[in-house]
């Protein structure tokens, strides 16, 4: 009996200083994936799996509502005021004086990066954090190079396999031999999508070996820019995709892999039907010039507006015209005290609100405004943003999106109302991984979400409605936030801000 004790004793202490094994995790977003497309219809695989798996009903886009902003955020885990990526299009003048380059293009990220001294991202990112650990984060893309690059842009022991480029190179190869050259581009971007999913089955899985891996796939907003909300090829997109995701599943699957992965479903985005836009240009003529080294003086673009003197007469100027024009929504300035969400011209709320203030800020941030009309095929959310179909608002349209995951870690059958955001994925993924989480991280784990976490009823939720009116009255913004309280502390998501005119 004695020995028998000892025995039990010593196996029990082998099982305590084993670790649980971890599973890997996939992270698949959809580029530009509303909720409401998510149908048995459209989409059965996808509407399968959040049957099957865990739906979160309050996704978040991160503020701009752009690809790349939230490209960046997902790849550290925090907001624009930490990662420093501040748009779809971004100014740097050490680069181009003159203009906004556009982030899309790795070629600009590129020389970004050679001109701020290889910090492109001044926030740590998850692949960073891995790498002393030994684990590797490998990107698949069908999107632009620039979002794929700044998903893992240091390539920190893993892997970066896009259509067009491949780091390490030599793995540029091997995409050609095996997967034949890039397909052009097409509406639905089938192909383009096909050849990113056989780039993990088929090169990811036996080659990088990853821990994490993102893929990103193109549609729907590839087509949903062209071609509109609704319109049938943007519906076929929404099939195809969704075709896709289920080969990725079914070669998990094939592979013996299914098991040992947690797979999540997201987008970068929402989307809204496009009508005219302000004529902001005209806005700004004038408050233009140049400065004494000859470059301009106001440079403008996505919304952004950097008055490079930081006049704040002229500022103030701008936003009082900004106010004054239909079409314009909420706009944002620096707060005069750290951390107020009001901003620090009448009428606005602060870059501290919606976590962008930052070196790199402009003075001024706008997004156009919008409507809950539906458009010809029936969707409903409209911003006057020009072109047929498009995102970067704060409308909530645009701000929320696609969450959807299932796993060997994650509970069944749930629907989570609570929160929950794009910078939520780098925590979330460390915290099952067993591995520390660094300070720059300001997403939350998702723990409610976690077969070992808590009834995701029982999350406390509030909510905060500040209203701000400029000086003459005309003019009223409200900003609509909420907030999750944790044990680990309090995070605050910016669900979507509304304004409201009347005639002076």
């Amino acid at each position: 009996m004695r020995r028998f004790l000892v025995l039990a004793a010593a196996l029990l202490l082998m099982a305590q200083a084993t670790p649980a094994p971890t599973h890997r995790q996939l992270l698949i977003v959809l580029d530009g994936l509303r909720p409401d497309y998510v149908t048995p219809q459209v989409m059965p695989t996808l509407y399968a799996l959040g049957q099957r798996g865990v739906r979160f009903d309050n996704h978040h886009s991160v503020f701009p509502t752009v690809t790349r902003v939230n490209a960046s955020s997902i790849a550290t885990g925090t907001y624009p005021e930490l990662h420093g990526l501040m748009g779809n299009s971004v100014f740097f003048p050490q680069v181009d004086p003159a203009r906004f380059l556009d982030t899309g293009e790795r070629a600009n990220l590129l020389k970004i990066r050679a001109a701020v001294a290889g910090r492109l991202l001044t926030a740590p990112t998850l692949a960073e954090t891995l790498q002393p650990l030994g684990k590797k984060v490998l990107v698949v893309s069908s999107g632009s190079s620039g979002s794929a690059y700044l998903l893992n842009y240091t390539v920190s022991g893993g892997a970066i396999l896009h259509n067009e480029f491949t780091l390490p190179e030599s793995l540029g190869e091997e995409m050609t031999a095996k997967l034949g050259p890039n397909p052009p581009e097409a509406m639905p971007n089938t192909a383009g999508n096909r050849r990113a999913v056989d780039a993990f089955l088929q090169i990811g899985l036996p080659r990088i070996d990853p821990t994490i891996t993102v893929m990103w796939l193109t549609d729907p907003d590839h087509t949903a820019h062209a071609r509109g909300l609704g319109e049938p090829t943007t519906v076929d997109a929404l099939k195809r995709v969704d075709g896709e995701v289920k080969r990725a599943l079914d070669g998990l699957a094939a592979a013996g892999l299914s098991s040992s992965y947690d797979v999540w479903v997201t987008s970068d985005h929402g989307f809204s039907t496009s009508t005219a836009a302000p004529n902001v240009a005209e806005i700004l003529k004038p408050y233009s010039g140049v400065l004494a080294d000859g470059s301009p003086r106001i440079v403008a673009g996505g919304g952004a507006i950097y008055v490079r003197d930081h006049d704040r007469d002229a500022i103030t100027a701008i936003v009082s015209a900004l106010q004054r024009t239909p079409g314009i929504g909420a706009i944002f300035t620096r707060s005069a005290i750290a951390g107020a969400l009001d901003g620090g011209v009448a009428g606005t709320l602060s870059f501290d609100a919606i976590r962008w203030s930052h070196e790199r800020s402009a003075d001024i941030l706008y997004s156009p405004d919008w409507t809950d009309a539906k458009n010809g095929f029936g969707v409903p959310g409209t911003t006057a943003s020009g072109g047929v179909a498009t995102h970067g608002s704060s409308s909530p349209y645009d701000v929320h999106n696609v969450l959807i995951a299932a796993g060997p870690d994650l509970k069944e059958k749930v629907t989570v109302r609570a929160p929950s955001g794009n910078v939520d994925f780098a925590p979330t993924f460390l915290r099952l991984l067993g591995e520390p989480i660094p300070p720059s991280m300001k997403g939350r784990v998702l723990e409610e979400a976690f077969k070992s976490g808590p009834d995701p009823a029982g999350v406390k939720v509030d909510t905060l409605e500040p209203k701000v009116t400029s000086g003459d009255g005309s003019y009223s913004l409200t900003g609509f936030f909420s907030a999750v309280e944790t044990p680990a502390g309090r995070y605050r998501y910016f669900n979507y801000a509304k304004v409201e005119r009347k005639s002076r």
